[in-house]
């Protein structure tokens, strides 16, 4: 039983502290809204984000940085992927040096092309860290419905550690010290469920959702493999896993936004559909450029970039998509 601060108040930030909650730790979540955070501690509810879902009685939330620093040593990061380094800036004086960093969050920053962990070494110097990932919908994690995660970190004492914290009879958290591998496939997931999403909007069926699926697995284990990670990971619950269920599910933003992207042809209209952050909507052109970097080709990376950006429209996305040669399939070709 350990004390752990859970840094974001929103839906994932809440599911999380459930499951840590849920695993006997003692949980104190901090967030900027005061409204939630007396919600939370009141109601012990999140009825912005979870409906009326009962969080545990145990769960306390705090605005005040001071307090949710000094409650414990164990600080798990579910913050929106884009800020995360703007607030370790600014987190960074008030949080115990030797504190363990837990990310549970899936992007790639865009100005640095950084991924989470290597934001917390360069910001905190320290190894310390560790992510959890896989197919996990808050929506259903809230419900306590049967679901597995990895545990990654730089030392497999550490993976073992974060497992602990969060094994509970409903979630099944396995370990890796492939942080990068999990890591990148995670990102890059959010982008495949966005194509996956446009296709279904434009009104195509289940072929074509299988076949942006397995091509874009390829892409994960391509882009993967070139930085040096184990090619299990990405047939693991980090890549296939939470590919499937991004790609296969309406409760996903990426692929909720991508269903109205490919029905209306407008950016503008999904981002106000989907009003959410839609990690793979911010990450799309950072991980191109990875793939770029290292001499990768990612067709269905490149196409959704392109229709983000405003280049092309759908329809024209999934043209050049059935245009490109084909040749023999290989997994990690």
């Amino acid at each position: 039983m350990s004390k752990v601060t859970v840094l974001g108040t929103g839906a994932w930030g809440c599911t999380m502290a459930q499951v840590l909650s849920d695993a006997g730790n003692h949980i104190l979540m901090w967030g900027r809204n005061q409204e939630t955070v007396n919600e939370i501690n009141t109601r012990h509810t999140n009825s912005k984000y979870l409906d009326e879902n009962i969080l545990p009685l145990g769960i306390a939330a705090t605005t005040s940085l001071q307090e949710a620093f000094e409650y414990s040593n164990i600080y798990v990061l579910a913050v929106p992927a884009q800020t995360l380094r703007e607030n370790l800036k600014t987190w960074k004086l008030l949080m115990d040096p030797d504190a363990l960093c837990v990310s549970t969050l899936k992007g790639i920053e865009v100005s640095s092309l950084s991924r989470m962990t290597e934001i917390i070494h360069e910001e905190l110097e320290s190894q310390n860290f560790a992510l959890i990932t896989g197919p996990n919908l808050a929506n259903e994690l809230i419900l306590r419905q049967p679901a597995g995660a990895v545990a990654a970190a730089p030392t497999m004492m550490i993976a073992e550690k974060v497992q602990k914290l969060f094994a509970t009879p409903y979630y099944r958290v396995y370990t890796s010290v492939d942080v990068l591998g999990c890591e990148y496939a995670g990102a890059i997931k959010s982008v495949i469920a966005l194509a996956v999403g446009i296709s279904i909007g434009m009104g195509f069926g289940e072929n074509t959702q299988a076949m942006l699926i397995t091509r874009g697995l390829n892409e994960v284990a391509r882009l993967c493999a070139a930085h040096g990670a184990d090619p299990l990971s990405a047939a693991g619950l980090a890549g296939m896993g939470d590919l499937v269920a991004s790609c296969g599910s309406g409760l996903s933003r990426n692929r909720t936004f991508g269903e109205v992207l490919g029905r209306s042809g407008s950016m503008q209209t999904a981002r106000e559909y989907v009003a959410k952050t839609v990690e793979g909507v911010a990450s799309s052109n950072a991980v191109l450029e990875i793939a770029h970097r290292v001499g990768v080709e990612v067709p269905v990376i490149e196409a959704v970039a392109d229709v983000v950006s405003g280049s092309i429209s759908p329809a024209d996305a999934l043209d050049r998509l059935m245009e490109i040669t084909t040749r023999a399939e290989n997994f990690i070709r």
